[in-house]
């Protein structure tokens, strides 16, 4: 079986996810969940960067279009939050993107609008 990359790291991301999950819910906008996690990821002396823009390229000239990832943890994980009844293949795609673009390998993407329980998944590139 393989190894799943970086899964310690990830493993202390989703449980600061669980723990605003359970604090919360599940009615709020993905704003106030992103700043509650980031309030926990400090909390668990997880680090993390927030808003980290990530550059694209086309046949090697930058872009000045970029996006923008909602949480860059532990300088190596890619965490795009949503807010939304369940996750959906254009979130899965954005993801990728984010994933494509940077360089980044994995990504976490957390739905906090999803009831009865937090909805999440690992994708790895």
């Amino acid at each position: 079986m393989k190894e799943l990359i970086y899964r310690d790291e990830c493993y202390k991301v989703i449980g600061a996810c669980f723990e605003v999950y359970k604090d919360k819910g599940h009615g709020f906008l993905e704003a106030a969940f992103q700043e509650c996690l980031e309030i926990e990821l400090g909390l668990q002396s997880i680090p993390f960067a927030t808003q980290t823009p990530l550059t694209l390229s086309y046949k090697g000239h930058l872009l000045k279009q970029h996006y923008l990832a909602d949480l860059v943890c532990s300088g190596k994980i890619i965490v795009e939050l949503k807010a939304v009844d369940k996750l959906a293949d254009e979130h899965r795609s954005q993801l990728l993107n984010y994933l494509n673009a940077s360089g980044y390998r994995l990504g976490l993407l957390v739905n906090f609008g999803h009831h009865p329980k937090l909805e999440w998944e690992r994708l790895v590139l």
